[in-house]
């Protein structure tokens, strides 16, 4: 399988991505998924790849089915084990992982046009991702080299540690909404570890999956360490989780399927990672920078098209700022630009899918329906330019109680409701009364309430006049059903270790015992 790439091009040694992109991103797509380290035409569902700007087919692809988990699973332990990936020394896997994340990045161009043309996203947020995925690799190979065993405190005439050692193989289940960053967050670690991983893309955009396949066999991993398996959840995703030769699993997706596989993985007892859904709440208190803040709360909710678990769909403002505020978003709002994601113009990007667009448009008309008023957007769009597109505009509810349906469940689209509120205790009960707990912005000046607020509002992940800033090195979970787990940060390849405890008796004394 050729998927060609070129090198990205960088300004004032800084990493980052060629300001224009420089290849055709469909080029050399062909119908093969990668199986123990063979590239293969699946004998699954076909798969129709489908250009979110224009509603075209531009590739298809058969998938995998359960006997080809089986295979690759099966495979894969013999793989690692056989080639000396399991019983590698740190620093020589690291190599590895270090030649996969320079190769990202030399294909960076490559990566983000092609994310762009599968998912619609932006240029300027898939070159952004492909450069997150890169590093991640790097930063995995760097914390593996620095990762020490420990020789623990003795109670007793033993030398005693703790050591770590590969689970075998890992199934890593990976969302559409940003495939390369994802993919590295969980591969780099479990391939660190010493695993064999079997990757599931999302059917709706598997290609980036399949690309970083190519790049990971390129830089050296061992054949059959890794395979790409597109693929329905139903059949691919249920057979992985289930397998019992898989040692773990760690999935990005929807609460309703996480919740189904933290099911099956207990039946196994297998350990299981899930990063959830969330109705991430955005604070603003009435000595918060105002401009900044406007800026901040849009780029929350409508970058990624609103696609996005962290998205900060509950904008809570302070009464005394309320009116004020809500007239500046949503002017600011209005100004923003849907669009392709190709053009560089573009703010908002179409929806992955035609589907998924008008399921958002539905819960909106269903909000208004009960008795939300719309302050911008809330229609798909009637320009002729947009029509072939999955196109849904920037908008903003309001006139709804936090308890309401549009307010307590994701929408997972461009869609915000603005909701007032009086002080801290009040916004604090708003901010938790709500299923999930994985993100939460606030904005003022007073850090030390802001301090205070980030340890009262239940989210594992809390920005400060900030919002959507990321970190490998920072770790990353979910509270309540925003997920189980953690990823990222130093500890992350631990997570895809078995630990365990050795004792070394270091006295002659025979063992006491049995002896009258």
């Amino acid at each position: 399988m050729s998927l060609a790439t070129s090198p990205a091009h960088l300004h004032d040694g800084s990493p980052v991505c060629a300001s224009t992109p420089t290849v055709d991103p469909a080029r050399d797509l062909r119908d093969r998924i990668f199986v123990a380290g063979r590239w293969e035409i699946g004998t699954g569902d076909l798969i129709e790849s489908i250009d979110p700007a224009t509603g075209a087919v531009f590739a298809t692809l058969h998938g995998a089915t359960a006997d080809t988990v089986d295979t690759a699973v099966r495979e894969g332990l013999s793989a690692a084990r056989a080639s000396g990936w399991a019983s590698a020394l740190p620093h020589e896997r690291a190599a590895v992982l270090h030649r996969i994340g320079n190769a990202v990045e030399d294909a960076c161009d490559r990566i983000a046009a092609l994310q762009t043309l599968d998912t619609g996203k932006t240029l300027t947020e898939t070159r952004a991702l492909a450069m997150s995925a890169a590093n991640t690799f790097r930063y995995m190979a760097a914390a593996l080299e620095t990762m020490d065993s420990a020789l623990t405190t003795p109670r007793g005439p033993w030398l005693t540690m703790s050591t770590h050692r590969p689970m075998g193989v890992v199934g890593a289940i990976t969302p559409w909404n940003s495939p390369i960053a994802s993919d590295a967050q969980k591969l780099a670690p479990a391939l660190a570890a010493g695993n064999a991983v079997i990757s599931k893309p999302p059917v709706w955009a598997p290609w980036v999956t399949l690309l970083l396949a190519q790049l990971c066999e390129e830089a050296g991993l061992p054949a059959g360490v890794l395979s790409v398996l597109p693929g329905p959840g139903r059949t691919v995703g249920e057979a992985l989780v289930s397998h019992p030769l898989v040692s773990k699993v760690s999935f990005t997706g929807g609460t309703a399927t996480g919740r189904h596989l933290a099911h099956v993985a207990a039946d196994k007892l297998m350990p299981i990672t899930l990063e959830l859904g969330g109705k991430s709440p955005t604070i603003v208190f009435d000595d918060a920078d105002i401009e900044r803040a406007v800026a901040g709360v849009l780029f929350g909710i409508f970058s990624s098209s609103g696609q996005s678990c962290i998205a900060g769909s509950r904008i809570f403002v302070q009464r005394s700022i309320f009116d004020a505020f809500t007239t500046d978003l949503v002017e600011r709002a209005q100004q923003l630009r849907l669009g392709r994601g190709t053009d560089p113009g573009t703010d908002v990007a179409p929806m992955i899918a035609r589907a998924h667009r008008d399921s958002v448009a539905a819960m909106v008309d269903d909000a208004v329906a009960a008795g939300a008023r719309i302050l911008c957007g809330g229609a798909i769009p009637d320009d002729p330019r947009l029509a072939d597109g999955n196109y849904y505009p920037p908008t903003i509810l309001t006139g709804v109680a936090n308890t309401d349906t549009i307010c307590q469940e994701e929408v997972f689209g461009p869609v915000a409701v603005i909701l007032p509120f009086d002080d801290e205790a009040d916004v604090i009960a708003q901010a938790n009364d709500t299923v999930y707990g994985l993100a939460c912005g606030i904005w003022t000046e007073d850090y030390r309430r802001a301090l205070r607020l980030g340890e009262a509002v239940d989210a594992g992940t809390v920005w400060v006049n900030t919002y959507k800033q990321f970190s490998i090195s920072t770790p990353f979970t979910g509270l309540r059903d925003s997920g189980l787990g953690t990823e990222k940060g130093r500890d992350a390849v631990r997570a895809y270790c078995d630990q365990k405890s050795i004792y070394l008796d270091r006295s002659d004394a025979p063992i006491a015992w049995g002896k009258h």
